[in-house]
């Protein structure tokens, strides 16, 4: 019989302030559950795009030309190639992420400022 998870569950324990796992994956694509508690390091995804979708708190995603809230019931699509990074606007922040299977994530420098 198929079951349900309990994605919610997985968010609990983190490490380092943060935690991203597939909780399932559908056709070619993976969906993550991701709690975060410090900000992730600006990258880009040369071979896929990246679907967020806010469960708990806010998620900020700051881009080259500024930053983007993502709040609980809300969905934000990152075309490939885009440099950002995503960061907690409180103290903690859940989201669902939608991106291809083995995609590859790339450590970029931030943008300079001015």
């Amino acid at each position: 019989m198929i079951e349900p998870t309990d994605f919610l569950a997985m968010t609990t324990a983190l490490r380092d302030g943060y935690r991203n796992e597939v909780v399932t994956t559908v056709n070619d694509h993976d969906i993550h559950v991701s709690a975060m508690e410090v900000p992730y390091f600006w990258h880009f995804h040369p071979d896929s795009d990246e679907t967020f979708i806010g469960i708990e708190g806010v998620l900020l995603i700051d881009f080259e030309e500024g930053t983007t809230e993502l709040r609980a019931g809300r969905l934000l699509t990152i075309p490939a190639g885009v440099r950002h990074r995503t960061r907690p606007a409180g103290a903690r922040s859940i989201n669902l992420t939608v991106e291809r299977a083995n995609a590859k994530t790339i450590r970029c420098d931030a943008p300079r400022e001015g």
